[in-house]
């Protein structure tokens, strides 16, 4: 049976928007006969890497730190995909989640350094370690599926400097405020929610997920020049419920040229 251990790294766990792409993906790999395994970052005891190397060299794949760190060492050990779910925060993944990435990377991976024929360094796997497939799952805010590229960039590149992990792709979900809002008025989105649970089906049965399937997860919702008019709307009326003077929001954001910024499309990442 396929071993999925899988991490949600939001602050707000159930109720974030992560944990709407999340949890059908994972439905869909237990339906397909995986055994799914969920941690919510916040509720582990998981300090900040040290840097003090003992799980090296000293006690190779033990942290002297007593938390969470060793148990799920082991458990990403056995596992057959790693998924990591993340809000995007400042480009990149939560804190806790990037605690959760140094805690983990330390107590997996080989320190021996190998060279490839390209020019470039990684650390070759263990005699024996199995490889892991990396699942990014990810939410955000803004309107374009591009604001994930520095994210992805950094899956591909632990992909490219570990031999044990290997980056089978990522669902995204640009906007995800507004796919909670058309959910709660029962507008037609819910394809997007089955596509997340289709690639789930398809990673345990097929290995993989198709083009088609991820670009539904990450389709646009609304055309920008809406996507611009509601949020600002909605950013008014919560600083006016915090009792704070409503700021103005730039001239030029009105001014966005849509046509111009409507030619990217969703598009698989992997």
């Amino acid at each position: 049976m396929l071993k999925v251990l899988a991490f949600n790294g939001s602050p707000k766990m159930e109720a974030g928007n992560t944990q709407m792409i999340l949890g059908p993906f994972l439905e869909g790999m237990r339906e397909a006969g995986a055994d799914v395994e969920l941690y919510y970052t916040a509720r582990l005891n998981l300090g900040p890497c040290q840097g003090e190397l003992g799980c090296m060299f000293r006690t190779p794949g033990v942290c002297f730190q007593d938390d969470d760190a060793n148990r799920l060492a082991e458990k990403a050990r056995a596992a057959d995909v790693i998924v990591l779910a993340s809000p995007l925060y400042v480009s990149g993944v939560t804190g806790t989640m990037k605690n959760l990435m140094d805690r983990l990377t330390a107590l997996m991976v080989n320190p021996i350094f190998a060279a490839g024929g390209d020019g470039r360094t990684y650390h070759p796997a263990r005699a024996g370690e199995k490889r892991h497939r990396l699942v990014l799952v990810s939410s955000c805010a803004m309107w374009e599926v591009e604001k994930f590229d520095p994210v992805i960039e950094q899956m591909r590149a632990i992909d490219r400097d570990t031999e044990i992990i290997e980056f089978a792709g990522a669902l995204l979900r640009p906007h995800a405020d507004f796919l909670r809002g058309m959910l709660d008025f029962r507008m037609p989105c819910r394809d997007v929610l089955e596509a997340a649970r289709e690639a789930g089906r398809q990673l345990v049965r097929d290995g993989g997920m198709s083009d088609r399937t991820l670009t539904i997860v990450s389709r646009r919702l609304v055309p920008l020049r809406l996507f611009v008019r509601i949020g600002n709307a909605y950013t008014r009326r919560k600083i006016g419920h915090a009792g704070k003077r409503e700021q103005a929001v730039p001239a030029a954001v009105d001014a966005v040229d849509s046509a111009g910024a409507l030619r990217a499309r969703p598009r698989r990442i992997r």
